[in-house]
């Protein structure tokens, strides 16, 4: 398999959301009849990078909303990444030979039959990939968007999500970054702009809250 390169920056010890940026996210308001949810790079290659939190709780979130989606009989895409934007840039790390299992899918997200699979070879899901055409296929209207790394993937995919029209969640205890301060910049800043902030519970209950 050949080398991929990847954007990457120290670790750093800050963890979570401030205070002060607390008070300017808003909870979820309500999810769309038909909501798709949308898994990024949780994938063996990923999940062993040094990341600004725990890695198995967001995994275990992950999971979580996969299960929930699966229940309530709603379309869920496992995407994984096996490849990178071929463009110059400035701060990359090349991660050398990667193992001939980086790229499959952990395997706590359970992968079932009807899961819909993405492989990217750019940031985000709906590049080059049919991402976009299977869920206007499925007449989805709103995504909810977790996985690794905030900054990238998951900001990536809720960036064309919301160019595309779909109302957009993200469950921001279900993501997580490799550089803290860009985490904490995607879900304060950029996030607000493209749909809703949340966490992994909010979505599971409006998810029940439909069914009763």
């Amino acid at each position: 398999m050949p080398s991929i390169e990847v954007a990457w920056h120290a670790p750093s010890p800050v963890r979570g959301i401030p205070n002060h940026f607390k008070e300017n996210l808003m909870a979820l308001t309500t999810l769309d009849p038909k909501t798709a949810l949308i898994v990024i790079d949780l994938q063996k290659g990923i999940v062993g990078l040094t990341a600004a939190h725990p890695i198995d709780g967001v995994v275990k979130q992950a999971s979580a909303l996969a299960t929930a989606f699966r229940h309530h009989g709603l379309p869920v895409v496992l995407v994984n990444v096996d490849g990178g934007a071929p463009g110059r840039t400035e701060q990359s790390r090349r991660i050398g030979e990667l193992h001939a299992d980086w790229a499959e899918l952990v395997p706590e997200l359970n992968q079932q039959a009807d899961d819909h699979t993405v492989t990217k070879r750019t940031w985000g899901a709906f590049t080059g990939t049919d991402l976009g055409g299977h869920l206007k296929k499925l007449g989805v209207t709103q995504v909810v968007i977790v996985g690794v790394s905030t900054s990238a993937g998951v900001e990536s995919t809720a960036r064309h999500a919301h160019e595309q029209g779909f109302n957009v969640t993200l469950a921001i205890d279900a993501m997580t970054d490799m550089n803290p301060e860009a985490h904490i910049n995607s879900v304060t800043r950029i996030f607000p702009r493209l749909g809703e902030t949340g966490t992994t519970q909010e979505v599971i209950d409006l998810l029940d809250k439909r069914s009763v």
